[in-house]
């Protein structure tokens, strides 16, 4: 009796590959630039807007504009360790902002 061999469907191969580009370029266009002064963040989902706008304050960054996502705020950082405060706030990542401002733009 011979016991059937589970094999990787060949679909998946290529799935991983368009999945794995796709990440690698939204991680190269979103990139935030040396020397920006205006950042996009992204708070988790979950949190309310009254929370998105609590952490940045906490971060000592203006908020620039919100947009149509409820958790993702264009700010301007303060000079000294902003991003690293923006973090520590609760942010998940930092993105540049012209990138994000015609996806996310209200």
């Amino acid at each position: 009796m011979a016991i059937p061999s589970r094999r990787w469907p060949a679909w998946a191969n290529a799935t991983g590959l368009l999945v794995a580009g796709w990440i690698a370029l939204a991680i190269l266009t979103l990139q935030v630039r040396p020397g920006a002064t205006v950042v996009a963040v992204a708070f988790p989902p979950w949190w309310s807007t009254q929370q998105v706008f609590q952490a940045a304050g906490s971060a000592q960054a203006a908020v620039v504009r919100a947009t149509a996502l409820p958790t993702l705020l264009v700010v301007r950082p303060d000079d000294h360790d902003g991003l690293t405060r923006l973090h520590e706030a609760g942010a998940w990542f930092v993105m540049d902002a012209q990138a994000v401002a015609a996806c996310f733009g209200r």
